[in-house]
């Protein structure tokens, strides 16, 4: 065996060129397949984190009907007295905060506002004291300032800003129906503006304190969910059945719902790009193999005369094809590190810099929870299979060209050509 390694690597050295180009063929797939894996993977846990930090929480309690007819955001199912079940949950160490969530008209009038207007959106009244323990807009504030308790201010996003031409201090009237059915006017003033990394809040949504929107809406205390921070938002579906478990008669009724329920179209719209991606990659590695089997079957029928001289000198077949394999899976070894190396390369600077997919992000809807940059994340696990594949695929597309040059005769290999 130590022979037929040291002639195998004789061969890699004689054959530099060749080398060169195979490995640098398999070299160029792996590093792209490592590049991939790290952009969607980021993309990935990324919009997942965004999702959560601004748009879901870990969890969410409503009532049992309201999800049924969740799209048109009724108050009539709004949840009362929970004063008593937001104590419970701070005893069970549980970040929790109560919100009201209602669809509203917006209507914008000429001076201060480019010309007159109106859009319908949707307008969340957030308690300003105990929102930021489960969501993360107060971090985002772009101008202005965050939403106080009982004022008639308005939070809006970036973009939905942009679009209608507000600026801090402009006024802006809502008109809604409340809890009982009847029309409500809100006049408010713009004092914040958020920007912040899920395009879903940017594009179209507005904040207002919760006790304002209680008073204008007549909901006497009622929200329409209480969201939850939990430790590990990955744990959730397990953690909510335990918290129901635990709470009991406290939740009368109410449900608990985990953000993998909650998202359900996103966490479908995830698995299929997941799908995709590994279609993508797959092709990639197909390529690269194409490459490889191409330039091991030009190396044995160029080399005919020399296998049948090995054959000739009384080496057995199987000695010739090791001698073979060897050389191949040297070829996969050189082209996996040096793959690897440029997967490397080319994700530290996809994770420290990203690519920023803002300007086509900001009209239209690619599904992910990621309003400009998109950064990658280190996959050590890939780069390890990346290797491993790497090897096994040089060998295995080595395989049908050895096969057939040792189908031919060892005459009709000498035989001058």
């Amino acid at each position: 065996m130590k022979f037929l390694i040291i002639l195998a690597w004789k061969n890699l050295s004689r054959y530099k060129k060749r080398t060169i180009i195979t490995a640098g063929a398999l070299a160029f797939g792996i590093g792209l397949y490592i590049f991939m894996d790290s952009m969607l993977m980021g993309a990935e846990v990324e919009s997942e984190r965004n999702l959560i930090w601004f748009e879901t929480s870990s969890a969410r309690i409503m009532h049992q009907d309201y999800w049924s007819e969740k799209d048109s955001l009724p108050l009539k199912y709004a949840l009362d007295n929970t004063d008593e079940l937001l104590a419970r949950l701070d005893k069970e160490g549980i970040a929790a905060t109560p919100r009201t969530v209602f669809f509203g008209e917006i209507i914008m009038l000429k001076d201060p506002y480019p010309e007159d207007g109106s859009m319908f959106t949707k307008i969340f009244a957030i308690d300003p004291a105990t929102d930021e323990d489960v969501f993360e807009f107060k971090k985002t504030i772009e101008a202005g300032r965050y939403l106080e308790p009982g004022e008639e201010g308005v939070m809006l996003g970036s973009w939905l800003a942009e679009d209608i031409g507000a600026e801090i201090g402009f006024p802006l009237t809502i008109v809604t129906r409340g809890r009982d059915g009847y029309k409500q006017t809100i006049d408010v003033e713009v004092v914040g503006i958020i920007n912040c990394p899920n395009p879903y809040i940017n594009r179209a949504s507005l904040f207002i304190p919760l006790d304002t929107a209680d008073y204008y809406l007549a909901m006497e205390g009622g929200v329409t969910e209480i969201d939850l921070k939990y430790k590990d938002y990955n744990e959730a579906e397990k953690v909510s059945i335990e918290l129901e478990k635990k709470l009991g008669k406290d939740l009368n009724g109410w449900v608990i719902l985990p953000w993998q329920i909650l998202a359900k179209d996103y966490v479908m719209f995830s698995e299929m790009k997941k799908g995709g991606s590994s279609i993508f990659l797959l092709l990639v590695f197909v390529i690269a193999a194409v490459g490889v089997s191409n330039t091991m079957l030009m190396a044995v029928f160029e080399r005919e005369r020399e296998l049948g001289m090995m054959r000739a000198m009384g080496m057995k077949d199987s000695q010739v094809k090791t001698t073979f394999f060897i050389e191949a899976a040297g070829i996969g070894i050189i082209g996996s590190i040096f793959g690897i190396i440029l997967g490397v390369i080319l994700d530290f600077w996809l994770v420290n810099y990203g690519i920023d997919f803002s300007f086509m992000i900001r009209d239209m809807d690619i599904g992910y929870r990621i309003s400009g940059i998109f950064y990658g994340a280190w996959n050590f696990t890939t780069m390890i299979q990346a290797l491993i594949i790497g090897v096994f695929m040089t060998v295995g597309v080595a395989y049908f060209p050895i096969r057939r040059g040792l189908k031919l005769e060892i005459t009709e290999c000498l035989r001058d050509k």
